[in-house]
This record gives structure tokens, sequence and C-alpha cells, in this order.
């Protein structure tokens, strides 16, 4: 198995980003958004970590997780949410050959991006990123018209006002392009 450079510390806060191999076709995550949910509570019982921020946009998401002191796994519990997830699927999507040779499902992109968070600004930059990522693509005009995301969480939690996002959010140039 490859080993790709990753940063890994103990009790981190990571920000990543998840795609679906074929973009803009469907809208298989939020049409299976419960599903997504149960898969991430069940791994979250066995691998615990903290959710910092969540989106979940059409055919790819957004996360920042804090992970337990003295573990830095991360890449143990993504690979679970995204095998749980694909596995109690229909198989419907078109595979290539290789692909089927290996026995993988064609839901997910192989990797996915991960950054490590290294200070308060970095966090808050990143965590509005996440929130204001489905205004970026132009699935809603304000922010709180989304409803898979931790920004109501957080709003009801006084973090974010209600309004957040609907002013110019040019400096929010942080995550992936485009």
């Amino acid at each position: 198995m490859p080993n790709y450079r990753r940063n890994r510390i103990e009790g981190g806060c990571y920000f990543f980003t998840v795609n679906l191999l074929v973009r803009k076709q469907t809208p298989l995550l939020v049409n299976n958004i419960d599903l997504l949910r149960d898969v991430v509570k069940r791994v979250r019982t066995r691998y615990p970590f903290h959710i910092d921020g969540w989106v979940i946009l059409p055919d790819h998401m957004h996360c920042i997780w804090t992970l337990p002191k003295g573990d830095k796994d991360y890449s143990n519990r993504m690979r679970l949410i995204k095998g749980m997830f694909s596995k109690r699927l229909p198989k419907e999507e078109w595979l290539s050959p290789v692909r089927h040779r290996k026995g993988e499902r064609g839901i997910w992109q192989r990797r996915f991006w991960e950054h490590t968070i290294c200070d308060e600004e970095d966090y808050a930059a990143h965590m509005d990123y996440l929130h204001y990522n489905p205004v970026k693509h132009g699935y809603v005009e304000h922010v709180k018209e989304w409803p898979h995301s931790t920004f109501h969480r957080l709003v009801e939690k006084e973090i974010y006002p209600f309004n957040w996002g609907a002013m110019d959010n040019t400096a929010l140039l942080v995550g992936e392009p485009g």
C-alpha cells in the first residue's frame, strides 16, 4: 500500500476535502445524507473524533476533525466512512476495468485532501471556507439556507451570527481551488 506524505500529529486538528469519483453527475451525498450520518456515527463510536465543522454538498464534503489526545489515525477513520457508505449503497455505478478487477466501488475518489490546522487563524479561515462552500458553488445564496452543515449548530452556540455569509466573502480563499 502506498505511503502518502501526510502530516500526522497526535490529537491534531485537520481539514479534509473528500470528493465523489464522478462529480457534478448526481447529488449522491445529499440524497443519502441519513446514510452518511449513520456511517459517521458508527465510525465515531469505534474510533472517536470531534467534529468541529462539516458541510455535505451533492458531490463532495469538507470537514474539520480534532482527534483524541495520543491519536493521529485520521486515514483509517476516513477509509471506514468511505467504505461503509459505499457498501450500503446499491451497486448502480459504472466501474472501470481496474476498479472492477480490484473489487472497488466507483463512488469516491481514491484519496482525500488533508490540511493540518496550525493555529486559531487557520482554524477560523477553514471553518469559514467550509461553511461558505454551498454559496461558493451556487447551491444557495446565503449560508443559512444550506441544511447539510454544522453552521446551524454553531449559530445555536452563538459562534456565528445567523446572517453570516450574507456579506462579501472574497477573503475566503482557503481549501481547494474552484
